[in-house]
């Protein structure tokens, strides 16, 4: 008997990883290996897709998963888990609707609404453009409708014929033995796979599938305030079902660049700039970088290291109410490392008047410090 992978090595991710990463993580796989995707063998890419379906259902099965941590693969005897290595694409995709927008087919005549498959994609923003929002070009690979054969699959000038099996519904009806006597449910058509049409004389340009891939290129707008990792639903713009009645949708994930200058935390932004001990001391004007370009700021005389500034509404909308967020600049003093005859001259005479007006000063800083440690 070969033995089995580690479901977390399957599905590549860590043992501590939340029902959302691991739902993340088998869809991903699952659309890699589908027949429609995968560019290696075919019966490679079958295996593949159920050793992950597999793992899907253990982990994402409180009960399951926590049998399999603690024993690995025994402890799941008697777990009642299903025999994947016996199931079709559609069967599998069928139990896992919620991942996929309502399934890959099977829904036949009679059965659900034929919905489509998701896609998903990513764009890439700077701050500054999170700051306004912005309109992103996307270009990207779906399957679509044959234009030879409109979908049908069946070679121009012929039509499909209806499935004999299951009467054209799409669907069959199965006996199941389980512990409570004999049960019966509805499943894909095995024979047509849930189409309730069989093509005899199949399309030359998409051998019969009455799918082929397509460029599309679309304009998204992602809204002001975004977070990294948020995604933008654009709806309708996924996959068709196998009945062409309703599509998928596109998920768009935002990823925030990192500012070279500006941090984020939430909708503030922060920034660090050095300035001088005579800056510090005397106070002045000062260049910052903020989202729309550089601005002078006063810094107070006597500014001590760590400071902060505030910057008044010169933040990021928030996604919700638009009110923008405050941008906070924190100086840092910057004691030079090397100095001139001149200039150490000039700190030496005002050294001597330092210790005279700071001696009171520093006397009742060790005061304290010694009571504190007294």
């Amino acid at each position: 008997m070969p033995t089995k992978r580690d479901y977390y090595e399957v599905l590549g991710v860590e043992r501590s990883a939340g029902a959302d990463d691991v739902k993340r993580a088998y869809r991903k796989l699952a659309l890699k290996f589908h027949p429609d995707n995968y560019k290696g063998d075919k019966a490679e890419g079958e295996t593949k897709f159920k050793e992950c379906a597999e793992a899907y259902e253990v982990l994402s099965d409180p009960q399951k998963r926590q049998a399999y941590d603690r024993f690995g693969h025994e402890g799941l005897r008697g777990a009642g888990m299903h025999d994947f290595s016996n199931m079709g694409f559609q069967d599998v995709f069928s139990m896992f609707n919620d991942l996929f927008g309502g399934g890959f087919g099977g829904g036949g005549r009679g059965g659900a609404v034929d919905q489509g498959m998701d896609l998903e994609t990513e764009v890439e923003m700077t701050l500054e453009q999170v700051a306004t929002g912005v309109e992103k070009t996307l270009e990207f690979e779906r399957m679509d409708f044959c234009e030879t054969c409109s979908g049908s699959g069946a070679k121009p000038g012929t039509t499909p014929d209806k499935c004999v099996q299951c009467g054209g519904y799409g669907q069959v009806q199965q006996q199941v033995q389980s512990f409570f006597g004999m049960s019966v449910r509805v499943i894909a058509c095995p024979r047509c796979k849930g189409k309730g049409q069989i093509v005899s004389d199949p399309c030359g340009e998409c051998r019969g599938s009455g799918r082929r891939k397509k460029k599309r290129v679309l304009s998204v707008h992602v809204p002001a305030g975004i977070q990294d990792g948020q995604v933008v639903r654009v709806r309708g713009e996924g996959e068709p079902g196998s009945s062409g009645t309703s599509r998928g949708d596109l998920h768009v994930y935002v990823r925030v660049k990192q500012h070279p200058l500006l941090g984020r935390r939430g909708d503030d932004v922060v920034c660090q700039v050095p300035i001088s001990f005579t800056q510090a001391a005397l106070g002045g004007r000062l260049g910052v970088p903020t989202l729309t370009g550089r601005e002078e700021i006063d810094v107070p005389a006597g500014a001590q290291n760590g400071d902060v500034i505030t910057l008044k509404q010169r933040g990021l909308p928030n996604a919700r109410s638009g009110k923008k967020g405050d941008q906070y600049v924190q100086v840092f003093v910057e004691v030079p490392r090397k100095l001139t005859s001149v200039q150490r001259g000039l700190l030496e005479q005002f050294a001597a008047t330092e210790d005279q007006n700071i001696t009171p000063q520093r006397k009742s800083f060790f005061e304290k410090l010694k009571e504190y440690f007294s």
